[in-house]
């Protein structure tokens, strides 16, 4: 019996004392989130997802034999899924430095055939020294600026004009001073490119390198501003379409400029955007072949759609009331070669997009009422030109009516 307790002690003793030792380091957490439901009404049918309920843009005009616009038909929807719930930890040191993390989750699912399931859309790691951060993990998109971006009530969040995404990346951010500046190395997850297998990551996934991005941001008092640039390298394909093996690829830059200026009573965010190849972060555009290199071994070669947007969104600051209103604007420039071959992407065939959204909210305790106008015109184009820019334009509009209801938790 003696040996017996003997060796139960010298078993449990470690765990007690490791258990002692981790209480000098404890983790906080944290428990937020929200309880989300959207109800809208659409005055014809829409390009989006989840349902109806992330809008891209109105469906193009499509007659019948008759002459009837099938797409002229309205709509509507009521879903919960952009219910939120987030983890957030604290508490503990390593390396000299604070660490950190988040856990967040929705029920938007990743496709049609999972809504109303939990999917994944934050999940990193921060380490904060005295004026470096570095972050691991899956996190927004470096075009995403979480200072500077549209409030709308609409999930889109201003999509296809403001670039949209969460991937896994490695993030250092350094301030000095007023100034901030941020490298990112990223993969894709949920956001994804496109090409002649789908929408997929396998084409940045073989270029064997990550998406690089660099930005400098400023902020002193009332204002926040800033700069930024990717480069982007996929393979749309390691075999021709008659089975030879090919490492052709698809180099991208991106650039975004932004402000942001907050008065007493309003605030004013402004932003431009320059891209090549977006469709991963839901922007118009792609990449075309623009070069038949070898006709009986099916070699080719490409060049990037690019696109410009530009975007405002302006709201006043009331703590029970906010009025808001996003306008902005998107176009495909085409590509800087002549088209020879097919063309990949999203909205291709699209020229250019304009989009006007005024809200309202109101605010009561946890409990916030919004309503929503989204009004959007797609200029379709039945062809293209030499470099794949859409022409023979026609218009399609979609009015969006949206109304929100949040009821907000922590603990």
């Amino acid at each position: 019996m003696k040996k017996t307790i003997f060796v139960v002690l010298i078993l449990v003793l470690p765990i007690i004392s490791f258990s002692q030792e981790e209480k000098k380091d404890e983790i906080k957490v944290n428990l937020s989130g929200f309880v989300k439901s959207d109800f809208f009404w659409d005055s014809r049918q829409t390009v989006s997802a989840r349902e109806g309920h992330f809008l891209l843009w109105p469906s193009v005009i499509s007659e019948d034999l008759d002459g009837n616009d099938i797409n002229s038909k309205t709509s509507f929807n009521f879903l919960s899924v952009q219910t939120r719930v987030s983890l957030g930890m604290s508490g503990t040191e390593a390396f000299g430095a604070k660490v950190s993390g988040k856990i967040e989750g929705d029920f938007f699912a990743q496709a049609n055939d999972n809504i109303n399931l939990l999917r994944l859309r934050h999940a990193y790691m921060k380490m904060n020294w005295e004026n470096t951060e570095l972050l691991f993990g899956q996190y927004w998109i470096p075009m995403f600026i979480t200072s500077c971006f549209p409030g709308t009530v609409s999930f889109n969040t201003g999509v296809p004009i403001q670039p949209f995404g969460r991937n896994p990346q490695i993030r250092l951010t350094h301030k000095l001073g007023d100034i901030k500046l941020i490298a990112v190395a990223a993969s894709q997850r949920d956001y994804t490119s496109r090409g002649a297998a789908g929408v997929s990551s396998i084409y940045l996934r073989n270029s064997a390198m990550p998406e690089l991005s660099a930005q400098v941001h400023f902020a002193k008092n009332n204002l926040i501003a800033g700069v930024g640039t990717s480069y982007k390298q996929i393979v749309p394909q390691i075999t021709t379409i008659l089975g030879y093996a090919t490492n052709e690829t698809v180099s991208s830059f991106n650039a975004i400029a932004f402000l942001r200026i907050n008065t007493s009573k309003l605030t004013l965010k402004f932003e431009g955007i320059y891209g090549q190849n977006m469709p991963d972060v839901l922007s118009i555009g792609g990449f075309a072949v623009t070069k038949i290199v070898d006709v009986t071994k099916g070699f080719v070669e490409y060049s990037p759609l690019s696109t410009m947007s530009a975007w405002t969104d302006i709201h006043t600051n009331g703590k029970k009331t906010q009025f808001g209103i996003f306008g902005g604007y998107t176009q495909n420039l085409g590509s800087a070669n002549d088209v020879v071959g097919a063309i990949y992407g999203l909205g291709t065939n699209i020229e250019s997009l304009y989009r006007v959204s005024p809200r309202v909210m109101f605010n009561s305790g946890n409990v916030r009422f919004a309503i929503e106008s989204e009004y959007t015109i797609a200029n379709y184009g039945s062809s293209v030109d030499a470099k794949g820019t859409p022409t023979d334009l026609t218009a399609a509009n979609n009015l969006r009516m949206l109304a929100s209801v949040y009821y907000f938790f922590k603990k």
